[in-house]
């Protein structure tokens, strides 16, 4: 069972997140429960959960504070956050750290077992990583590249945060020559909406190539494609330095010039910096990170190094008036706003003078991640997962900021669709039931009691979305079956007349004349 810490200085919603959840069918169980950050901390330290549900303001140690504290106890801890509507930039600020989920309050069943039910997954698949970890193990010497594939996946999802050279050649295979260690980045960006992924053989090539010209200078070797991303932990001597730079840089030029035969691919090349001490891997990595962002603003086809300082760049300021600027654009549903905020936000960021890739990348995923709450996009969805893997390939400062656009877009289009969706239901009601039926003498007033709405309401809305009056809407559907009558069938036309609704011949004649410019009788000898 997952155990589970409800925190809360509302002893009542303690209690409703108790009741709400079906705990027994989530696989999980209430550890405990507190009443302040402080006690939070205690229980999480002394229990060790793997589920923290938390008010984002508490007396004590508020939620921010209560989530730094926490992580540093339980490094894998999934923490969810609660919130009102009130307390929206504080969330917002929140959203930045590790933190799962978030619910709102009133706090609604659906979105509680949802979120529960999302970090459970987690929780799950990183005690089967565990597993999977330890049989690796046990099986090193048939396993080392899949144990230097783990090693990569630990240092990516921040598994490891100072490994020894120990632990390196005893946990995953990789022992460390005395010497440089250093992580390198190859980053494939393509456009998602002609490709779906890069394809087996562009990844066999760029392995090939860095093979036979990089691997073969180095004591020990890991590499793996993760995404869009082929990632490398090289161990070479410290003579070599220069030679693997420009064996790396060898191997870009061989990818770039063959990039079209690919299928109009982009690569770039980010080295971290090289440490000398296995416990610094981590430091190589943020490095290389940090350093493959600035194909944003460099370019691509780059062998991109680190050590690059930070920008002028106020992100939170402009998240802020990001988010202002989005509230009316929101309520409205308008894309011409939407965009206008876009072009806004460009022109400020071009402001700032050497803003770094990484530091556009996160204000653009913050800025997706923020006007997703403000339509309660749920996670679940996959929606906001897509934007930011889209963001993650785009390969310049205009690409980045049309992917935002793009995001907007599509959600706006979406919700402004499903409300009209919701608004001409009523209408798409009635017209089945007059199409059941219009062989009947049915009324206005019938078709409303029928559907539920008023008359002044429903002919209103009926005209709006119709064109047409009810008596004309329904006198065209009984005409257009009396001539399909007329034509197919030996009925006579007093017959035709009673079937399609009408009692009086003399009526239905009129009428059917007047619709179609001739009576029932000349039809039938045209058509018949």
């Amino acid at each position: 069972m997952l155990k589970v810490v409800i925190a809360d200085d509302e002893a009542r919603v303690c209690r409703l997140v108790q009741m709400l959840a079906d705990w027994d069918a989530l696989g999980m169980e209430v550890a405990g429960i507190a009443s302040n950050g402080f006690e939070a901390l205690e229980l999480v330290e002394a229990l060790m959960p793997d589920i923290l549900i938390t008010d984002i303001r508490m007396p004590g140690c508020d939620g921010l504070e209560l989530i730094e504290k926490a992580k540093l106890i339980s490094p894998n801890l999934e923490i969810t956050l609660i919130s009102g509507y009130a307390q929206f930039e504080y969330a917002q600020t929140a959203m930045r750290y590790d933190v799962g989920g978030y619910l709102l309050k009133p706090i609604k069943k659906d979105a509680l077992m949802s979120t529960l039910e999302k970090l459970g997954k987690k929780c799950r698949e990183r005690a089967a990583s565990a597993a999977i970890m330890e049989r690796l193990r046990q099986e090193s010497d048939k396993s080392h590249d899949l144990l230097r594939n783990r090693l990569l996946e630990d240092l990516l999802y921040k598994r490891l945060d100072a490994p020894s050279r120990e632990q390196l050649k005893s946990e995953y295979g990789f022992p460390v020559q005395d010497g440089l260690l250093q992580i390198f980045i190859l980053k494939i960006d393509y456009d998602p909406d002609i490709f779906r992924s890069i394809s087996e053989d562009v990844k066999n090539k760029a392995e090939e190539l860095l093979d036979s010209a990089v691997f073969s200078l180095c004591f020990t070797v890991a590499f793996q494609f993760y995404g869009s991303a082929g990632y490398g932990v090289l161990n070479y001597e410290p003579q070599k330095r220069d030679q693997i730079r420009r064996a790396l840089r060898q191997c870009l030029n061989q990818l770039e010039a063959g990039k079209f035969i690919f299928g109009e691919l982009k690569f770039s090349l980010a080295v971290g910096k090289a440490v000398d001490t296995a416990e610094k891997l981590p430091l190589s990595l943020h490095n290389a990170q940090n350093a493959v962002t600035e194909r944003i603003v460099e370019g691509t086809g780059r062998l991109l190094e680190a050590a690059l300082p930070a920008s002028q760049i106020n992100s939170r300021k402009l998240l802020d008036k990001y988010n202002m600027a989005m509230n009316h654009t929101v309520d409205t549903l308008s894309t011409e706003e939407a965009d206008k905020v876009i072009y806004e936000l460009i022109g400020e960021v071009s402001r700032i003078p050497s803003v770094r890739g990484y530091e556009l990348l996160d204000l653009i995923l913050s800025a997706g991640r923020t006007f997703a709450v403000r339509l309660n996009i749920n996670d679940d969805s996959g929606v906001l997962g897509e934007f930011e893997d889209r963001c993650g390939l785009c390969s310049s400062v205009d690409k980045l900021f049309k992917c935002l656009r793009d995001f907007q877009r599509r959600q706006l289009d979406s919700l402004r669709e499903h409300h009209e969706n919701e608004a001409i239901r009523p209408i798409r009601i009635a017209k089945q039931y007059i199409h059941q039926h219009f062989n009947e003498p049915i009324t206005l007033e019938d078709v409303c009691a029928a559907t539920g709405f008023s008359i002044s309401y429903f002919s209103t809305m009926f005209k709006k979305e119709t064109g047409e009056g009810f008596s004309k809407y329904l006198s065209r559907i009984r005409i257009e079956r009396a001539k399909s009558l007329l034509q197919d069938t030996n009925l006579s036309i007093a017959e035709i007349c009673n079937q399609v609704g009408y009692s009086d011949l003399k009526h239905f004649t009129s009428t059917f004349k007047k619709m179609t410019s001739l009576n029932p009788g000349q039809y039938r000898k045209l058509y018949g």
